[in-house]
This record gives C-alpha cells, structure tokens and sequence, in this order.
C-alpha cells in the first residue's frame, strides 16, 4: 500500500507540474514587433542579398540587426530594397526572432519594384513589404537570417 501512495503522490506531483508549466506558458505576455531595413541582393540561379536593419518592439525592446538571404532557383537580377518593413507574429520576446527563416518568393520587376514576401521560423512568422530598384525575374527557396549587431 505504501508504494501504491508513493506512485499517486509522484504522479499526481507530475501532472500538478505539466499543468502549472501551461497555465504559466499561457500567461506569458506577448510582444509585437516591427522592422525598417535595407537589403542589396543579386541571383544568377544562386541567390544573395545582404543589409540592415532595426527591430522594435512595443514593449520597449530594441535590436540593430544584420540581415543575409541566401537560396536558389530559377532567379536572376540584382536589386536594392531602400524601405523595407517587417512585421513579426507576437512572442514573448526579442530574442525569439533572431536565426533562420524559411523563405520562397516569386518576383518581377524592372527599375523601380516592390516586394512582398511571407517568411517562417517555427511558431515565429514575418511578413516583409519594401520598394526598391533593380531588375529582377524569377522564384526561389532559401533562408534569410536575422542576426542581432552586438
């Protein structure tokens, strides 16, 4: 009977601790986040843009942040987006959007152009909107990463 007690206390304390990680999991306050770039980039069926940028979130959290896309496809052009916006799904903090997002665009343009793209890392999603220039045809896959300036 004793060791009956002990595995319904164990148990009982496991569920106890499953339950209480969710209820602090749902209270965990959400941010949303924003960010202003500029990005240069040019494919050859290899794809590469290089930039920066600026996080900010309305909970005061703030980040300069170095940005690189990389993928392939059939692309080619070469381009410059000069105000480029992001908006991030809300997380819990800053530091859930740096690393690597999946990425597929299919785009066209000539002189003056405009961009739109859905990006994904996981639970954190990010929608990018910009203007810019160049001359650019073609779709891709990659990866565009977020890197924190230190």
């Amino acid at each position: 009977m004793n060791k009956l007690l002990k595995a319904s206390f164990h148990l009982s304390l496991f569920f106890a601790l499953i339950f209480s990680s969710q209820i602090v999991k749902a209270e965990t306050p959400q941010t949303e986040c924003k960010m202003t770039f500029t990005l240069k980039s040019w494919s050859i069926f290899y794809k590469s843009g290089k930039g920066y940028g600026t996080i900010t979130c309305d909970n005061g959290q703030k980040a300069k942040v170095k940005l690189r896309s990389q993928g392939g496809g059939l692309t080619f052009g070469k381009g410059k987006i000069v105000n480029g916006h992001g908006t991030f799904s809300k997380v819990a903090t800053i530091k859930e959007l740096f690393g690597d997002y999946a990425t597929a665009e299919a785009h066209a343009g000539v002189v003056k152009s405009g961009s739109a793209q859905a990006l994904t890392k996981g639970e954190v999603s990010l929608s990018l909107t910009g203007t810019g220039n160049g001359v650019d045809i073609g779709f891709d896959f990659g990866k565009f990463t977020i890197t924190k300036i230190k």
